[in-house]
């Protein structure tokens, strides 16, 4: 937002841009909408016009989030199309390099820990945007001859998350420095089974 672009943008963009930079860094209930607009360069009657309450606006955040990786799973498919394997190998990498260059971790995991009552109406959507995730991910090790395409990828998931959670709490030098090493042995011993 530094190089302008966020004056050129529409106040709406500008909102859910602002919005999802502030909710990563700081947390959603640490970032109130006041902050969020002063930062937009906006004001609330604008955010209220284009999202009826402050939960439209994290959902709208996740959701964009969502967009984001779907565009990763998108770029494996061009950079090796129908090599499914090389697709898995490449979100091993991109797994790491999203750890090693953001320790604050998934934004819908932290939403999901945030916004701890069952009945915020973000957490139905985290829920269907995680299963959309993991149907991606158990698709992408089927294809790649897999045996047990569902346990490889609950196993990648749940590999990742704690590696997310070790980055926050010790820091690269602990166990998510061994992520690419862990994820790679599982894709073998799968594959060989």
């Amino acid at each position: 937002m530094a190089d302008g672009t966020a004056e050129r943008a529409r106040p709406r963009d500008r909102i859910l841009e602002t919005a999802q930079d502030m909710f990563h860094k700081h947390g959603i209930k640490g970032v109130g909408v006041d902050a969020i607009t002063e930062a937009a360069g906006t004001n609330k009657m604008t955010l209220y016009r284009h999202f009826e309450s402050k939960d439209d606006l994290i959902i709208e955040c996740l959701r964009a989030t969502a967009c984001k990786g779907a565009a990763i799973w998108d770029a494996f498919e061009a950079e090796y199309p129908g090599d499914k394997l090389a697709q898995l190998h490449a979100w091993v990498r991109k797994a790491a390099d999203m750890l090693n260059a953001d320790s604050r971790g998934c934004d819908m995991a932290n939403a999901a820990i945030e916004l701890s009552e069952t009945d915020h109406p973000a957490r139905r959507v985290i829920k269907e945007l995680k299963e959309a995730q993991r149907d991606r991910l158990v698709s992408l090790c089927r294809d790649a001859g897999v045996g047990q395409a569902e346990l490889l990828a609950d196993t990648l998931s749940l590999l990742l998350e704690g590696a997310r959670v070790s980055m926050q709490s010790v820091g690269a030098e602990g166990p998510s420095a061994q992520f690419v090493r862990m994820a790679e042995g599982l894709i073998a011993s799968f594959r060989v089974r």
